[in-house]
């Protein structure tokens, strides 16, 4: 069985047990939340699509951590005016862990 859910502007296909990055959601470490923006659901072939989302369908999910990205660096330069600009970047994220899908 998996899903198709929706969260953070974002589309991801989960399944129990699957550990996924998301964008930064609130909630301690080890909390369990429910994320009920379900797009799709297939269960054994058996699709049910949303129109937008899956009426009763939620997914379970456990915080694991919340994390940085990596640093990107952001570099503008504008030849022969004498113009550089040297910024960075780090993402918030949350780890999350499938723990159930129920439909």
């Amino acid at each position: 069985m998996f899903a198709v859910v929706k969260t953070g502007g974002k589309q991801y296909k989960v399944a129990q047990g699957d550990i996924i990055n998301v964008e930064k959601l609130a909630g301690e470490a080890n909390a369990t939340i429910q994320l009920s923006e379900v797009l799709m659901l297939c269960d054994n072939g058996k699709v049910t699509v949303g129109a937008p989302f899956v009426k009763g369908a939620a997914i379970s999910a456990e915080i694991v951590a919340h994390k940085r990205s990596d640093k990107l660096i952001i570099f503008k330069k504008k030849r022969r005016q004498n113009y550089r600009r040297k910024n960075n970047h780090r993402q918030d994220f949350t780890v999350l862990k499938i723990t159930g899908i129920k439909a």
